[in-house]
């Protein structure tokens, strides 16, 4: 009897499920979107549509200031993040084979295994002491955490990319005498090149969004746009909550949208 290839669409109520679960995931986040054009002052009773809230948003200064540190962190982690990803991402797929290799693999990807919370309490306590030692309280411990956070979502495209290129072009490059140095540069770093973009867009919204870890390492004062938005939660729920996150959502779907073009595009 020939064997015969599973498919999930045939399998009794998989598509009722995938719709239920699509639309559980979904919905709450449209009426956020819809709550955030919302001109009523009472969030929660429509009064039409209207900018309000969004004009609020970005008139006010303490939004302002956590929407630019989160630009910050997120642009130096996603590029160190990104950085860092490559060169390992070329060691365990390019480099010498050495004992252990898929324990690096599995290091690297540690972040992703570990409960977030965990792994923001260690970062605050190594970099409390840090802080204790060296007196600095700017930005940089948020960029060395969320880096630490980022790599493996940086990696993990990276290293994809890699194992799925084709080798005969750098042996080729090799074999025409050309250095390591010059056949990484004008070979393999133009084939990776979408796998870098994708990794790095990736490591921004990871970091862009990331409220745990932020919560944790963060000294008095440095709000970022999720930090931000737990403190007003705390507070009062409003329209204007509505609306930045709308404005987080928007840029977060924008940035994973480009990503897609880009990599699409240059396959």
């Amino acid at each position: 009897m020939a064997n015969k290839r599973f498919d999930v669409t045939h399998v009794p109520g998989a598509a009722t499920i995938a719709i239920v679960t699509f639309l559980a995931l979904y919905i709450p986040v449209l009426i956020l979107v819809v709550n955030a054009f919302n001109g009523s002052d009472t969030a929660g009773r429509w009064e039409g549509l209207s900018l309000r809230w969004f004009a609020a948003a970005l008139d006010n200064a303490a939004f302002r200031s956590a929407a630019v540190n989160s630009v910050i962190v997120a642009l130096a982690a996603a590029l160190l993040s990104t950085c860092l990803a490559t060169a390992v991402a070329l060691a365990v797929t390019r480099g010498r084979q050495i004992k252990g290799q898929g324990s690096i693999v599995i290091i690297v990807n540690q972040p992703l295994l570990v409960p977030e919370i965990v792994f923001g309490i260690a970062l605050m306590v190594v970099l409390a002491q840090v802080k204790q030692v060296t007196g600095y309280q700017g930005l940089g411990y948020l960029i060395a955490a969320h880096t630490t956070f980022c790599i493996p979502f940086a990696f993990l495209p990276i290293r994809a990319r890699l194992a799925g290129m084709d080798l005969t072009l750098e042996t080729a490059s090799m074999d025409l005498y050309a250095g390591r140095f010059y056949t990484f540069r004008r070979v393999t770093l133009p084939l990776l090149l979408p796998g870098i973009l994708a990794g790095f867009m990736l490591a921004f919204v990871i970091s862009l969004d990331n409220v745990v870890v932020s919560s944790l390492v963060k000294s008095p004062g440095q709000e970022t746009l999720p930090t931000y938005l737990m403190g007003e939660l705390r507070r009062n729920l409003t329209s204007e909550i509505y609306a930045i996150s709308a404005l987080l959502l928007f840029a977060s779907i924008s940035i994973v949208a480009a990503s897609w073009v880009i990599t699409r595009t240059k396959q």
